[in-house]
């Protein structure tokens, strides 16, 4: 009988070690070329087991918009979450497309379902932004952060062909003011002359797209058994909020009836948060926009 084990060389039978597969390894080069989202995606898996959560990112630099591509994004990130599992989304934006906005928080409640969403607001979430954060159980905020008005802006050309962006609540605030000047006294000639001013057309847009954001904002907040008239007033009143752009902090926003969960700069919880978002913003220049969550990376 004859040893399978041995190789018979020659007149003597000797005995070759089995050789161990070398286990596979990224190359230096690609594991070098990825180094910065390896490390964001560790301090994510860091923060969901801190958090019992499934964290998602959502990052973009100031010249981008919440649009309808950002659907594309979500789904990938929201692809290795269980269903009726806890969802936060780590979200920075300027704003966007308030139909894409409403299609991106019903990705995510379809997901969540009866679990927490909670929205952290590392910088700022305006405009659109604020809108997706009405959606959450929680908003978790610092002295960093910042909430805006949900008023549509609209970019318009003036008289003189010069592109300007429109407030849709300041316009109409406006031309409601001069009809009811004009009702009041049909010959008050400074209500006529501006009057002319205004587009029959344009005027009938702007309700339609008021009237969009405030059910939205208001289906957001009925979720969770809020004030929803109230506060979605609030959120849209230009008498409250002299710019669009003003920021409306923790305080501000706790105040107006928002869930907010507001943690200290030096808060252990909020350090990871803030390392991480200094990580993606670092993503996000010359008007790109990361997605990112434990298993999934895309940077548009």
């Amino acid at each position: 009988m004859i040893d399978k084990s041995e190789v018979v060389s020659g007149s003597a039978a000797t005995t070759e070690p089995v050789k161990a597969e070398r286990p596979l390894t990224k190359t230096p080069m690609y594991a070098a070329m990825n180094a910065g989202r390896y490390q964001r995606q560790e301090l994510i898996k860091q923060i969901n087991a801190a958090e019992h959560t499934n964290l998602i990112c959502y990052v973009g630099g100031l010249e981008t918009e919440i649009d309808r591509n950002d659907v594309i994004g979500f789904v990938e990130m929201l692809h290795n979450i269980p269903e009726n599992s806890p969802i936060d989304l780590l979200l920075n934006t300027g704003g966007g497309d308030v139909d894409a906005c409403e299609k991106l928080v019903s990705l995510i409640h379809a997901k969540a379902r009866d679990r927490e969403f909670r929205v952290i607001v590392t910088d700022l979430a305006k405009s659109a932004g604020t809108l997706m954060a009405l959606g959450a159980n929680t908003i978790i905020m610092s002295d960093a952060s910042e909430l805006g008005m949900i008023d549509p802006q609209f970019l318009m050309r003036d008289a003189r062909g010069n592109e300007l962006f429109y407030s849709v609540t300041g316009y109409l605030e406006a031309y409601e003011e001069h009809c009811g000047a004009l009702r009041k006294n049909p010959q008050d000639q400074v209500a006529l002359l501006m009057l002319d001013g205004f587009d029959a057309r344009t005027v009938k847009k702007f309700q339609g797209i008021r009237d969009r954001v405030r059910t939205f904002a208001e289906d957001m907040l009925k979720r969770r058994g809020a004030p929803s008239s109230t506060i979605s007033q609030e959120l849209m009143s230009s008498a409250r909020w002299k710019t669009h752009g003003q920021p409306i902090d923790y305080a501000n926003a706790k105040q107006i009836g928002l869930p907010i969960e507001y943690l200290p700069p030096t808060n252990e919880r909020w350090s990871r948060y803030w390392e991480l978002y200094c990580l993606l913003r670092l993503e996000t220049q010359e008007g790109k926009k990361i997605y990112e969550s434990a298993y999934a990376s895309q940077i548009v």
